[in-house]
């Protein structure tokens, strides 16, 4: 099952996308062009398979993180209801 994606903006300097994940939705595996900032919209834990393996981790409704281009991951709702964020990207 795929997460649910809605652009919100996008212009010449940024990509603004809300995710939506039913339990178990995930991104598929894909790589970052650009910075970006994630704000959780709803708390729940993530699994996020890597080159480098598999990790779970728990985000907080509210608790903003910035990653760097290049960052290569699928990303899955590992938690028991709907988990949702906005993303936004720098270009």
């Amino acid at each position: 099952m795929n997460a649910v994606p809605t652009v919100q903006i996008d212009d010449e300097r940024v990509r603004v996308t809300h995710w939506r994940f039913a339990p178990g939705a995930e991104t598929g595996h894909h790589v970052h062009a650009h910075d970006y900032v994630v704000v959780p919209m709803t708390t729940g834990t993530l699994r996020l398979e890597e080159p480098s393996g598999t990790r779970e981790v728990r985000l907080e409704a509210g608790a903003s993180y910035a990653r760097r281009a290049g960052v290569a991951h699928n990303v899955v709702n590992a938690s028991g209801g709907e988990f949702s964020f906005v993303e936004i990207e720098l270009k």
